[in-house]
This record gives C-alpha cells, structure tokens and sequence, in this order.
C-alpha cells in the first residue's frame, strides 16, 4: 500500500468519507470534517513524503491529534528524521492554532464592542426564564462571552430560535461565560450552559462559571483551581438521562473527583419528564415555563 493510501485510510477511520486530494509537501492543510457545517475547515493534516512518510491530523473543533507513518524506523538516522518531522508538524500545528485564536480574539472583541445590552424579552431568554446578565445583543444574536483568565476570546451567538455557534477558530478549551463575582470562601458553581449558570446564579446569587459543554468541565475546573483556589467549587452537572452513557452526570463526577471538589445534580423528584437534564430545565417544569 503506498503513503498516500496508507494516510487517506488513517483519515477516514477517524472521520469517515473524506473526499480530499492529500499534498505531501509538510504544510498545514484544512478540510471540513463531515458533520461540520459546510466550509467550516475544522479538520487539518500534515503529510510529509520521503523514505517513510509521516503524517498528523486532527480537528480543531475536537482537539484532537492522531498520527503514523507509513512504515517504522529501520535505524537511528531514520528515527531522528521521523522525531524532526514529527515535530515540525507540531509546531505548524501549534502555530496555525495561535494565528486561528488570535483572529477569532479580535472578531470576538469588535462584535462585543459593537453590541448593545441584550434585549430582557429576546425570545432565547424569555424561553430560559432569564435575565440577560452581562450578555450583549448584535441585531438578533445574544452574545455570550467566554473569557481566558479574564480576557475575552470568543463568543457564543444564540439566535431566537436557540441554535448557538462559537466564532470560527476561536478558543474554548479552558474558557468559561462567568457570572458573578468570585470571592474566597464562598460558593462557585461550573456548570455547561449559559442558561444553566444563570438559573444557578439567580437562585443561589453565588458566581456561576459556564463551561459551554461537558468536555469542557475539568479544563475550566483547573484554571479556576489555580486562579481562585480560596473559593469553595462545586460542579453542577447536566444528569443526561436519555443519553447513552450519560455524558454530562459522567464529565461532572469526574470534574469533581479529580478536582477534589463538591458536586450536585438537579434534584428531581420523579415526576418530571425524562427529557428535562438540568437545572434550568427543572426551574421552567416547576415554573410551568414549557
């Protein structure tokens, strides 16, 4: 089997039917991942050529890196070659990364500068039972922030409708939407979602920090552990109950044990629909809000 094959083959066991053409020429490269929105060139490979070819490929949107190459090493030259190549295409990686990061920083900052305080009756909101907060609104978008140690880097638009994208390239590993302010030897919620962070925040008037999703969690979890770490954290997971696996109690309960902090799941009583997963969803039910 030659290289070439070799790598399309390790691509699409990762990511399925991939229709790309791969250059072997040890740059950077994008492709839209299937499941992506179009266009959107989330998936990049580094392919190199030579006695053995090498290869590396991920998702930014996934966080992902898989590597191989088409044979192993026979001797130590051809080794040190593989380890020099193999390093190359981390640092394009992580250079490409920086320069994706920085452009979506920039975007995120005009779209907030441009935006004006979130409208309390947007149809998101009112469907939440929330109160804007510090959220921004550009035409009919809420805008969500997400800061890095208290910087912001990206934003969460959610339309009218509830569908909701993060900009392009932007950082969200490690970022959180916080809501409140943290003060030591108090309370500080992480949860997922906006909605969910603001139903604890109004409830409990304790600071709240949004990971945006479960995969999320341990990352923000340990920035706020370095940065805060007089505040008393408490996880508030989703409880995912029709959900294989149960991803969001799972990413909770181990934020929790592996951060050594406290955890709590909504408290359902077992009258409630099945459907509903967090405490937002129980505060509407009990509300009679849907």
């Amino acid at each position: 089997m030659d290289y070439l094959s070799a790598f399309r083959d390790a691509l699409q066991a990762v990511y399925g039917q991939i229709d790309i053409h791969p250059v072997a020429d040890g740059m950077i490269h994008r492709f839209t991942v299937p499941g992506d929105r179009p266009g959107s060139n989330n998936g990049w490979y580094v392919l190199h050529a030579g006695c053995i070819a090498s290869w590396a490929f991920g998702s930014w949107k996934a966080g992902d890196c898989h590597t191989g190459t088409s044979r192993e090493p026979t001797d130590h030259r051809e080794a040190e070659h593989l380890r020099n190549q193999m390093e190359q295409a981390r640092q394009q990686r992580e250079a490409d990364q920086r320069q994706r990061h920085q452009a979506a920083t920039e975007y995120a900052r005009k779209l907030w500068r441009d935006g004006r305080r979130a409208d309390p009756d947007h149809p998101y909101l009112i469907a939440k039972g929330c109160r804007p907060h510090t959220l921004r609104q550009l035409g009919d978008a809420l805008l969500v922030p997400l800061t890095h140690k208290g910087e912001l880097v990206n934003v969460q638009r959610i339309h009218p409708d509830g569908s909701k994208r993060f900009l392009s390239g932007g950082r969200v590993k490690g970022c959180c939407s916080p809501l409140g302010l943290i003060q030591a030897g108090q309370p500080l919620y992480l949860c997922e979602g906006w909605a969910t962070g603001a139903t604890l925040h109004e409830s409990s008037g304790h600071p709240v920090a949004c990971a945006m999703n479960a995969g999320n969690l341990l990352s923000v979890g340990q920035q706020l552990s370095r940065t805060h770490p007089g505040a008393c954290l408490i996880v508030a997971g989703d409880d995912d109950r029709q959900t294989e696996g149960n991803p969001g109690k799972r990413a909770a309960a181990t934020t929790a044990l592996t951060l050594g902090c406290g955890l709590i799941l909504p408290p359902w009583s077992g009258y409630e629909p099945f459907s509903l997963t967090d405490f937002n969803d129980l505060r509407q039910w009990q509300e009679g809000g849907k």
